[in-house]
């Protein structure tokens, strides 16, 4: 009977709550530029066609979309012989960059950080290779590359763009 006693009374006495330590503040991020009149359909051919170029010279096969500030596609290449997924991939990593004004790549690191809630966020690419297309400051869409390692479209998106 004392066991039980002791058990109920151990039960019923307050626990001790560990405070969780808040995070330390972070100086804010500087805000994304705003949207612009979306990119015009030679513009878009003409990035396409540096991307193949700068793939080409690095023995790629990749495939290659530009969308809208919206993230409607304007425009899309892919070379001979690439994967069949890197067409959907392409176009998903463009329309991340638009809609989310940013980088792929930041989101690649942000959930290999450990922002894994990311993953549940619509539309969100997190892997390299998608890039907004800023002119005069302003998102006029963005480019999506897909093809080789995420850190090598990135690279052929950045080349096509003169980053």
């Amino acid at each position: 009977m004392k066991p039980l006693i002791l058990a109920l009374v151990l039960l019923a006495a307050p626990v001790a709550v560990h405070a969780q330590t808040a995070p330390a503040p972070t100086a804010p991020a500087a805000p994304a530029p705003p949207y612009g009149a979306p990119i015009r359909l030679e513009a878009a051919q003409a990035l396409i066609e540096r991307a193949e170029a700068a793939a080409e010279a690095r023995g790629f096969r990749m495939a290659f979309a530009v969308v809208e500030p919206s993230g409607s596609l304007v425009a899309f290449g892919r070379m001979d012989d690439v994967q069949y997924g890197s067409i959907g991939v392409s176009q998903a990593k463009a329309r991340s960059a638009a809609l989310f004004r940013g980088t792929t790549a930041a989101a690649e690191a942000r959930v290999l950080g450990g922002r894994t809630v990311s993953l549940a966020v619509d539309d969100l690419m997190p892997l390299a290779g998608g890039v907004p297309i800023i002119v005069d400051g302003r998102i006029v869409g963005a480019l999506g590359v897909s093809g080789a390692s995420s850190a090598e479209d990135d690279e052929i998106a950045r080349a096509a763009l003169g980053q």
